[in-house]
C-alpha cells in the first residue's frame, strides 16, 4: 500500500524542506485548513476531512478537482486531525506522515504528539514531521536516518524508560534509564547517516531536527 500524508493546519516553517517528504505515488489527505499546505505545495488532497471552516471558499474548487470531502459539525469531541488519521487507519493505511502538526499553538501540538500513543497505531510507522524535525515514538527499536550533526532527543514518554540502548550517537547510552522528571535525552548528535536506539521497557518520544535545514542547531546545553 501506498505512503499516506496528512496536513494538519499547524505551522510549516519552510515550504522547500516539506516539499522532500512528498512522494508522487502517496495519498494526500487534508484535515481541514491543512488544505492549504498541501495546495501551498502544488497538492490536490484525494480527501478532505474536518468542519471546513477555514477552506470555505475553496471547497467547490477542490470538488470539481477530484477531492473528496467528508464534513463534521465544528462542535465535536474530535479535532480535524484526529479524524482525518482515523480516516487513513480505516482505510488500512500501515505508513502515515502527519505535516504541519509542529509549532504554532502549543496545546495543539501537544495534543497532536499525544496522538502517536493512539493504541490503533501500535505495528504502524507513524510520524510527526514538517521537514525540518520529525517526531515519532520508539516502543523498542528504532532507526533514524539523517546527517551527521543533526540533533536527536529522546524524552520519557508517559514514564521511566529502562534499557536504552543506541549507536550512532555522540554520546551513547548502555542498557541505561531514561527518567520523565530529567533532561538527560536532550539534544544528543548524530555522528553517521543513523542512528539506531533501543528500548526494553518504555516508550520514547524520538525529535530528530536535521542540520541540513536552514535553521540553526542550539549547541548542546544551552536549550531552556
Amino acid at each position: 500500500m501506498s505512503r499516506c500524508l496528512i496536513f494538519a493546519n499547524g505551522h510549516l516553517p519552510d515550504l522547500q524542506e516539506a516539499h522532500r517528504l512528498v512522494g508522487s505515488e502517496d495519498v494526500v489527505i487534508a484535515a481541514n485548513g491543512g488544505t492549504r499546505h498541501a495546495l501551498a505545495l502544488g497538492l490536490i488532497p484525494s480527501v478532505i476531512i474536518g468542519d471546513l471552516d477555514s477552506i470555505a471558499d475553496e471547497l467547490q474548487t477542490l470538488q470539481a478537482g477530484g477531492a473528496q470531502v467528508f464534513q463534521h459539525p465544528r462542535d465535536k469531541n474530535e479535532t480535524d486531525l484526529e479524524l482525518a488519521l482515523t480516516y487513513a487507519l480505516e482505510q488500512g493505511q500501515t505508513e502515515i506522515v502527519i505535516l504541519g502538526a509542529l509549532g504554532g499553538r502549543l496545546d495543539q501540538t501537544l495534543g497532536n504528539l499525544a496522538l502517536l500513543a493512539d493504541p490503533r497505531l501500535s505495528g504502524r510507522e507513524v510520524r510527526l514531521d514538517d521537514g525540518v524535525e520529525e517526531v515519532f515514538l520508539c516502543r523498542a527499536h528504532a532507526r533514524v536516518q539523517g546527517r551527521s550533526g543533526d540533533l536527536v532527543s529522546l524524552i520519557p514518554w508517559g514514564g521511566e524508560v529502562h534499557g536504552v540502548r543506541t549507536e550512532g550517537l555522540r554520546w551513547p547510552l548502555f542498557d541505561e534509564p531514561l527518567f520523565a522528571h530529567k533532561t538527560r535525552g536532550l539534544s544528543n548528535e548524530m555522528t553517521a547517516e543513523q542512528a539506531l536506539i533501543w528500548v526494553r521497557s518504555g516508550t520514547l518520544l524520538v525529535v530528530h531536527r536535521r542540520s541540513s535545514s536552514a535553521f540553526e542547531n542550539p549547541p548542546k546545553g544551552e536549550q531552556p
